[in-house]
């Protein structure tokens, strides 16, 4: 007589007990994207500091000095430049923020490639801006597309980040209600 060691009877809820798992080459992901974010910011704005003093200006490009050059500021407030007297406040809100992707990126299904790409660009971005405000009191900011506020490279991963990720769920929303039967 064979007996089973696993209950031969069907589940009730089978959704509940398949919940997505996040598998260690997707935390690499995640982890990994993040560390490359937060070493270039880093680096850039090491290599920023270094080279010009506060307020200065460099034209990497002459043809483009009406456009774009790079000046050396110090901003307390949230990415590009807003609500500077609120620092400790955007300390808590990366922390919070980290907290949040993690929590989310568990329960993404497997397949979600592209948005853990853009997950990890938002987490390195927020911690390479809170690594400045942890170590210098300020992040150092340094691009400057003339008519818009001065930026970094986390400033902008953190924006490409939620872009696309916006944009997927756009598309992934539009592809639903298209496969979607409609009530005639």
């Amino acid at each position: 007589m064979e007996t089973s060691l696993q209950n031969e009877s069907p589940s009730p809820n089978p959704e509940k007990i398949s919940t997505p798992t996040t598998t260690p080459a997707q935390w690499i992901l995640l982890f990994g994207i993040a560390t490359l974010t937060i070493l270039v910011d880093q680096l850039t704005k090491w290599i920023v500091v270094q080279s010009l003093d506060y307020g200065e200006t460099w034209v990497p490009i002459p043809a483009l000095k009406n456009i774009f050059d790079i000046t050396y500021t110090r901003n307390t407030g949230a990415a590009f430049g807003m609500a500077q007297a609120f620092s400790n406040i955007f300390l808590l809100i990366a922390v919070i923020v980290v907290g949040a992707i993690v929590f989310y990126y568990r329960k993404l299904p497997s397949g979600s490639w592209l948005v853990r790409i853009t997950l990890g660009l938002q987490m390195g971005g927020a911690l390479g801006n809170a690594l400045d405000r942890i170590t210098r009191g300020y992040v150092v900011d340094f691009f400057y597309v003339h008519g818009y506020p001065i930026f970094n490279i986390a400033d902008s991963m953190i924006v490409v980040g939620v872009v696309v990720l916006v944009a997927i769920l756009w598309w992934e929303d539009r592809k639903t209600l298209k496969a979607t039967p409609k009530d005639a």
